[in-house]
């Protein structure tokens, strides 16, 4: 194994996690506002389930979106 192309290649998919989910998210808080679900100075409970079957991984991480 190639400690150096593991490394690599766990940034990049964290990278591209983060990235995406930053922007789901805040374009799904955008409509909840603009339908009129929720106020803006809620603390949204939250979680992500990581999953790599090959290597039988499956983690849920729990937290929380602050919108004020």
């Amino acid at each position: 194994m190639n400690e150096d192309a593991l490394n690599i290649s766990v940034r990049k998919f964290l990278k591209m996690v983060g990235v995406t989910s930053q922007r789901e998210i805040e374009h799904a808080v955008a409509r909840a506002r603009e339908a009129r679900a929720i106020q803006g100075n809620e603390s949204l409970p939250a979680h992500v389930t990581l999953e790599i079957p090959g290597i039988q991984l499956n983690v849920r991480l729990d937290g929380k979106i602050e919108l004020e």
